[in-house]
């Protein structure tokens, strides 16, 4: 535990889709923008055992009664951010045996968020993204390390919530959580099967 870092903590901004938006899953073009006023943050530090760490908003498993409970429900559904980071270290791991990458040392993570929930600023990814990428550091990893470029690692984050999750999503939000900044993109099928 002594050589890995004391507190690591990685952030990715919430997603604005100035234009196209919802076009990205079809085949159309999008301009995007990174706003830095919410983001969601994901805590990792060494710990002996593994743990995910429920947001005590988004995850808990304490009410004050029956009526409480049926009102957080309401309000914030039945999924909170646990899942996504589970499904994360899932498929880090599934990609790090892939690429016959060891990873050593465990963890306690946890995640934070000010992302307004189901409004489509791009908040479940950004969990996502900031778990991956915390992994990465953690674990002292590259892209080239799990044989990604930064053009390919939107598509690797787009599949832990499709594939993994059931999440019905687009590319649009994973671009501008990788990039950053204002970004044009462009899903034609002809350039998205190039790349």
């Amino acid at each position: 535990l002594n050589e890995l870092p004391e507190r690591l903590v990685s952030r990715v901004c919430a997603r604005i889709g100035v234009m196209g938006n919802p076009s990205d899953g079809f085949g159309g073009k999008t301009l995007s923008l990174s706003i830095k006023n919410f983001r969601a943050e994901v805590t990792l530090r060494p710990s002996r055992r593994l743990v995910l760490v429920a947001h005590p908003e988004f995850d808990p498993a304490s009410f004050m009664s029956l009526e409480h409970l049926a009102l957080h429900t309401e309000q914030n559904g039945y999924y909170g951010g646990l899942r996504l980071l589970k499904a994360t270290c899932r498929k880090f791991l599934e990609l790090c045996r892939e690429k016959k990458v060891k990873v050593q040392g465990n963890f306690t993570m946890s995640y934070s968020t000010t992302i307004p929930r189901m409004v489509g600023l791009a908040g479940s990814s950004a969990i996502i993204s900031s778990a991956f990428k915390g992994l990465m550091r953690f674990y002292g990893l590259s892209l080239a390390d799990l044989g990604l470029t930064k053009n390919t690692l939107p598509q690797k984050i787009l599949d832990i919530e499709t594939a993994e999750l059931g999440i019905n999503a687009g590319l649009q939000d994973r671009v501008i959580q990788v990039f950053g900044g204002l970004v044009h993109m462009d899903f034609t099928t002809e350039l998205v099967d190039k790349q």
